[in-house]
């Protein structure tokens, strides 16, 4: 609940943003010096930009929230109560390798199955392959999305 709490609240002072930088954009560009209107140009693009990133930042994190709810509910998460871990609380270096080394063979069993895709993008985060898991979990979500369709 404090996380949408704080989603309306970012989303709410965002447009007051939005619209205040609009108004001064829009004094800058019709000022007629150049540098006043690239400054006014460059106003009223860049939040429009950061609502971009934000809007899908936010859709990506709706989207793995609804399937970690999925994987949950079928009993498929991920366990790692029992890998060893570093004094730091992440897991071994080892113990990740194992485990992903595990999933992914789970996977090449079932190439499009987006639970397999979702377990090997946990395997990678936990491994600490951000950007791979990443990719992971983006192809998980267009397979579930698919298997809706259907």
């Amino acid at each position: 609940m404090k996380t949408k709490l704080a989603i309306v609240f970012i989303s709410v002072a965002l447009g007051f943003y939005l619209v205040l930088m609009g108004r001064q954009g829009m004094l800058l560009i019709t000022n007629g010096n150049a540098v006043a209107t690239t400054m006014g140009v460059a106003i009223l693009v860049l939040p429009f930009l950061g609502v971009y990133v934000g809007y899908t930042t936010l859709r990506a994190g709706f989207q793995h929230s609804r399937l970690a709810q999925r994987i949950s509910a079928e009993g498929m998460e991920l366990d790692i109560s029992d890998l060893p871990r570093m004094p730091s609380g992440r897991v071994k270096r080892d113990a990740a390798d194992e485990l992903f080394v595990s999933v992914k063979a789970e996977l090449d069993a079932k190439p499009d199955d987006w639970r397999c895709w979702y377990r090997v993008a946990r395997a990678y985060d936990i491994a600490g392959d951000r950007k791979r898991a990443r990719a992971a979990m983006g192809r998980a979500v267009e397979l579930e999305r698919l298997e809706l369709k259907e």
